[in-house]
């Protein structure tokens, strides 16, 4: 189908966290005619998780039955509405990988516009209908029920002014900037790469050069891996857009995407184009030891992006190389699941060369740049155009999250 459709949506929770549900229709935008709706029951979840699952069930639906159509969200979820059309920040961590879904889902002009309660009964009846027990799943219009007015029981919690105590305005985009961006007419599904610094070893503990397969290849500490478990249930919502879990073939990202790959129900593949820089006789030592015992080279290798640690025969790979073989390892990765999801568990230097890479900055820049261990970032490539959507996110319950927001 072409031209344009509409896509109601809600979600609702009865205790927030609690039962949940959402509900989603698609019509279209001239007729009002329903195209298909979804009304689905999520498990235990909060009011706003659940209507961004709404959000997400009614775009799903667009790419299904309308896949070349121009979109209009409407919800009565101010949360939603705002943060999606750029004016509000994504400050909660629960509501980070949603959205992340959500936009990638939502193709470039797709709209987003706030409604009343009241103009939202169709999605608001699914809701309900689907915490009841009376219906779940997909339906079309030969299946769809004849509209029945129903009270909203007293227990679904709707968004009050708890949105305002989680989100703030973020400045809003110029309109001129806007415009230019609908105006690119880029199409297609992305390509999003969901990169995951590995957790904690001894060696990240105590702040020492730990490269790749030539390193000491130290495994995950106890807190690595608990740092990791919080990230893998932080990114579950999305297992099901998960196409493959990538790793590195070092030891800390091989444990720490199975622990994410055990979570989201996907197999490790290897990459070694993901793996850390090579340090060669740096490896195992802090910083200061190398200033000590490497004062020249060191200072070469901070001066040139084409300087190896400890110079040409010290074994390590310089800034340079490591960016071929990290660019390499993504064309790969783009071939091989183009228009997919996938989770590529990494580290510091490979991540932050994609994030310069992405940003088409000098990739001098990744001496500007600080990447938590277990952090997650988020990069799109539409053709040939990478987009950042999510830079060193930590998701709730990561001890690292606290010690960086003191340095904010």
């Amino acid at each position: 189908m072409t031209g344009r459709v509409v896509i109601e949506a809600d979600g609702g929770s009865r205790g927030n966290p609690g039962p949940a549900a959402y509900g989603a229709v698609l019509r279209d935008a001239e007729t009002g005619e329903v195209i298909a709706e979804d009304g689905t029951a999520i498990g235990i979840a909060s009011n706003n998780v659940a209507e961004y699952s709404g959000l997400i069930a009614g775009l799903r639906l667009a790419e299904r039955f309308a896949p070349d159509a121009d979109i209009e969200v409407r919800m009565d979820s101010k949360l939603v509405v705002e943060q999606m059309s750029g004016r509000w920040k994504i400050k909660h961590p629960d509501m980070r990988p949603l959205a992340t879904e959500a936009t990638r889902l939502a193709p470039f002009g797709t709209t987003y516009t706030w409604v009343p309660r009241e103009q939202n009964k169709h999605a608001d009846r699914l809701v309900n209908e689907a915490l009841d027990g009376t219906r779940s799943g997909v339906t079309v219009p030969a299946e769809v029920p004849a509209e029945v007015p129903a009270e909203v029981p007293a227990e679904v919690v709707e968004p009050d002014s708890l949105i305002e105590e989680l989100e703030s305005p973020a400045p809003e985009r110029p309109a001129s900037i806007q415009g230019q961006v609908r105006g690119w007419g880029v199409g297609g599904t992305p390509t999003t790469v969901v990169l995951v610094r590995h957790g904690v070893t001894p060696h990240t503990t105590e702040k020492r050069f730990s490269g790749g397969l030539a390193s000491a290849n130290p495994g995950l500490s106890e807190e690595g891996r608990a740092q990791v478990r919080a990230v893998a249930d932080w990114l579950a919502p999305l297992a099901e857009r998960v196409d493959a879990v990538l790793a590195s073939p070092v030891r800390r990202t091989q444990e720490s995407a199975a622990i994410v790959a055990e979570r989201l129900g996907r197999d490790v593949q290897v990459e070694p184009g993901f793996a850390e820089m090579e340090f060669g006789a740096w490896d195992g030592l802090t910083f200061a030891e190398v200033g000590e015992r490497h004062r020249e080279d060191l200072d070469a290798w901070l001066g040139s992006l084409d300087v190896a640690p400890g110079g040409a025969q010290g074994g390590g790979e310089s800034f340079r190389v490591v960016q071929e073989r990290v660019l390499a390892g993504l064309a790969r990765l783009l071939d091989a699941h183009a228009g997919r999801t996938v989770v590529v568990v990494s580290h510091v230097t490979p991540i932050k060369t994609l994030v310069a890479h992405a940003l088409d900055a000098p990739l001098g820049a990744v001496f500007r740049m600080e990447l938590t261990p277990a952090s997650v970032t988020v990069i799109s490539y539409f053709d040939d155009r990478p987009s950042l959507r999510m830079y060193n996110a930590l998701p709730p319950g990561n001890d690292a999250f606290t010690a960086a927001a003191t340095t904010w």
